[in-house]
């Protein structure tokens, strides 16, 4: 499925990229009053870093994907586990009415059209069913190895942002006629990574390339050279997984 945004060429990478905090998402469920067998659908599931955590905890999941590359790595690491893949966006699912107890993006509702996700998430929950949308947001404040990368990045694009991933989700998701007033969960992970690994998670940065164009592997070999620097062969990054959710009315 053809999207604005191809992640065909970072899909391998995605492997690589850290977990969600489990606190956090284990507040989510508390909140939500999620159970064992109930229905999750996770859109824009990737290689299925969320999808793993809500299968761990019982739910029943069906994982929706639209990029064949990034489906195809998240199927076979959920192979035997009885999680359902489907092609399709947070636009259009095209999973069936008022079926899920909960509606989930990780890292993936800043690439969709928000407010139509938000009127997919009501049309397939549930009436009292969830959304939740997360993202792991590096400590670029109080770590050093995160600073000095960032460093790396802003030298080399002139008014580098983030973009909505960094939003704070909350006016968005208030404004909507669907849910109710969205509610906001953190909980904070650590991470000792191999370095080798982190160079490749850091090429499925799609923010990033997007801005960087032409120089983006040249902002990763500097990188690289930074973390070589640091003559070890892990490095520990501090995360903090933002969760914003609101109930459906």
């Amino acid at each position: 499925m053809k999207t604005k945004w191809d992640y065909t060429k970072l899909a391998d990478s995605y492997l690589k990229r850290p977990d969600y905090s489990p606190t956090a998402i284990d507040k989510m469920f508390e909140v939500a009053n999620l159970k064992k067998e109930d229905k999750a659908c996770d859109v824009g599931a990737g290689v299925a870093h969320l999808t793993l955590e809500l299968n761990k905890r019982g739910l029943i999941v069906d994982a929706v994907e639209p990029n064949d590359a990034m489906r195809k790595n998240g199927i076979f690491r959920t192979k035997n586990m009885g999680i359902n893949w489907f092609e399709g966006t947070g636009e259009k699912t095209g999973r069936i009415n008022s079926y899920y107890d909960i509606v989930t993006f990780g890292s993936s509702f800043n690439v969709c059209d928000r407010d139509s996700a938000l009127a997919e998430s009501n049309r397939i929950l549930k009436d009292q069913g969830w959304f939740a949308c997360m993202w792991n947001h590096r400590d670029i404040e109080n770590n050093k190895s995160q600073i000095d990368i960032e460093s790396i990045i802003k030298k080399n694009i002139k008014g580098y942002v983030y973009g909505t991933r960094r939003e704070n989700q909350t006016e968005l998701i208030n404004k909507n006629s669907y849910f109710g007033d969205s509610l906001y969960i953190e909980g904070s992970v650590t991470h000792n990574l191999k370095i080798v690994e982190q160079i490749e998670a850091w090429k499925s940065h799609a923010t990033l390339q997007r801005q960087a164009g032409e120089n983006f592997f040249k902002i990763i070999e500097e990188i690289e050279d930074y973390y070589n620097s640091l003559n070890s062969n892990f490095v520990e990054i501090n995360y903090t997984t933002r969760i914003w959710m609101a109930k459906k009315k």
